[in-house]
């Protein structure tokens, strides 16, 4: 098992700093603890992220997402989705509104009937920020 230098400064007894252990003159910072150059995620897209993730992070939402993806055209009425979940119209209206609100699904009118269908690409988008290097 490696530790580096970073890691092991807390375990160390009687050194005070990274430059006891560095190779060199005094106060050479060499590579220990050197960041990285990326640039960090922003409040705003963490926060973005975050409610999309919540919002998915619930089992019935995650079934009506899978519902409205394996119907047909992709799209289902809210009527559709009450008996297979085993919910009531509320309860099932409300976990659309928050995957509306995420922009995860959309809502279309159509009389007295709301459809959902998935936006295009928000799926994905959120399948490619966990692939993203660290």
């Amino acid at each position: 098992m490696h530790i580096d230098m970073c890691q092991s400064l807390g375990m160390m007894d009687g050194m005070t700093s990274v430059t006891d252990l560095l190779p060199g003159p005094a106060g050479d910072q060499g590579s220990c603890c050197t960041p990285s150059g990326a640039r960090p995620m922003s409040a705003e897209r963490a926060a973005t992220l975050a409610a999309q993730f919540k919002a998915l992070a619930d089992p019935n939402r995650l079934r009506l997402v899978s519902m409205i993806s394996a119907s047909e055209g992709s799209e289902a009425c809210v009527c559709d989705l009450t008996e297979p979940l085993g919910l009531g119209q509320p309860t099932v209206s409300h976990h659309l509104k928050v995957l509306v609100d995420a922009g995860i699904l959309q809502r279309e009118k159509r009389g007295v009937w709301a459809y959902f269908s998935l936006v295009p690409g928000a799926l994905d988008h959120l399948a490619g920020v966990l692939a993203e290097p660290a």
